[in-house]
């Protein structure tokens, strides 16, 4: 047994005694190679893991009966198993039913090629790293490691989608919201987008920079009460210089991830309505010094991205490139480029191009105009993160104007409760509540 090598499979972002019992089975028939899931493996189907890659390898590698650890780069271990050649390949047999029945599948085929076996233990009852992780994002979400997500997010997946959040609810909703396609990949909203224009409706505002960021920063921090994921801000043109760098390192302590600032100058005026109302670009030079000062002024785990709204006034794609390379040397950490044309052509035009000199600067898209384009699409083009920027708080007034017209139409509450959510139901949505 001492020649022979066998192979395991483990993402060890929470290390539990399922996992010891594995190894240990696993180091009765010879050298344990590990193959460890990389954060973008992970969250290619669940969140991104509490420990990054590194920190996980250096937990195997210091583990009795581990001899060495390689990276897995997919949820498939065939590639590892046809790479590595192991003698055997040691799995819970939990694998036999389920999502990842393919899974087994493939790996037997595998190990079939290069003449090896795969033996089954029990799996490990009562534990699983879901359900601690789930207690551990629920019941220690510090600001710090919060705001931190979205640059892990970044480093491990090719796009993340963000949506809107006006509330706590509607927060919790987009945190418990998730689909499963037909591969069995969960996809769910990697978190939250706090938008000044439904904040400012909610409150029965107009959209025109009205609210000051102490009371945004109130619902986002209730936001925080109640879930685990990260928050981007939109903070219009973020005002004066000397207003931003103190509203800045307000947000910063919050635990929100990243800000976006909109390089417009003057009365704020909703970007959508394009040049049918006056709306002014700022100049490159003023718009970068803004950037400049709001880094200086902030820590490097706030992130400040620059909105261009170059498309929507109507200038030519070489004003937007300009301008999202003067902002990216003034310190933007990331490029928003906007368009209200419905057609994506020059989003994607714009993409390709910016791509070409900067590699690795996060992208970002907010789709309301050009809907009909899939996140797929806009991942193939080189963004980074798409937000759904206020379809949450769209979806919830006609809803609500149904029912109170209903009521009215019917003098009684009978006919509409088919339409809307149960007392029961809504007396157990949020805990503690029965």
């Amino acid at each position: 047994m001492k020649n022979k090598t066998v192979y395991i499979s483990l993402s060890v972002d929470v290390l539990h005694h399922g996992h010891i019992n594995l190894i240990n089975h696993a180091k009765k028939y010879g050298k344990v190679v590990a193959g460890l899931l990389t954060d973008s493996a992970i969250s290619s189907r669940k969140r991104i893991p509490l420990l990054n890659f590194s920190q996980r390898k250096k937990i195997l590698e210091n583990l009795n009966g581990i001899s060495k650890v390689v990276p897995q780069n997919e949820w498939e271990y065939s590639k590892n198993i046809l790479k590595l050649k192991p003698d055997y390949l040691v799995h819970g047999d939990d694998w036999k039913y389920g999502r990842d029945k393919h899974l087994r599948s493939s790996s037997i085929k595998a190990l079939k090629k290069i003449g090896g076996k795969l033996i089954e233990i029990a799996h490990t009852k009562d534990i699983s790293s879901h359900s601690l992780k789930e207690r551990i994002y629920t019941d220690a979400t510090s600001p710090l490691s919060r705001q931190a997500a979205l640059k892990r997010l970044l480093n491990a997946k090719k796009l993340s989608r963000f949506i809107e959040a006006h509330s706590p609810l509607s927060a919790i909703i987009a945190e418990k919201v998730f689909h499963k396609n037909k591969n069995g990949k969960k996809i769910e909203f990697d978190g939250f987008w706090s938008s000044s224009l439904t904040d400012s409706t909610l409150k029965g505002k107009p959209d025109i920079e009205v609210l000051d960021i102490n009371q945004r920063l109130i619902n986002v921090n209730d936001i925080f009460d109640v879930t685990t994921k990260p928050l981007i801000i939109d903070i219009d043109t973020g005002g004066k210089i000397e207003h931003l760098e103190i509203n800045l390192k307000t947000i910063e302590r919050s635990g929100t991830s990243a800000v976006i600032i909109e390089d417009k100058k003057g009365l704020k005026k909703n970007s959508l309505f394009g040049t049918s109302v006056k709306q002014e670009q700022e100049n490159v030079k003023v718009f970068s010094k803004k950037i400049s000062a709001g880094k200086k002024a902030t820590t490097n785990k706030l992130m400040i991205i620059a909105r261009i709204e170059s498309l929507i006034l109507g200038k030519p794609l070489n004003d937007a490139l300009l301008r999202a390379e003067n902002y990216v040397e003034a310190g933007a950490d990331g490029i928003m480029i906007h368009s209200k044309d419905k057609n994506p052509k020059e989003i994607f035009k714009f993409a390709e191009k910016f791509r070409k000199k900067f590699t690795e600067v996060p992208l970002v898209a907010v789709p309301s105009s050009y809907n009909s384009v899939k996140d797929v699409q806009l991942e193939n083009a080189g963004f980074n993160i798409v937000i759904y920027a206020n379809h949450m708080l769209r979806a919830s007034y006609p809803a609500m104007q149904k029912i109170a017209l209903e009521i009215l139409k019917n003098g009684r509450t009978h006919e509409s409760e088919k339409s809307i959510m149960s007392i029961g139901n809504i007396l157990e949505l949020i805990p503690g509540t029965k």
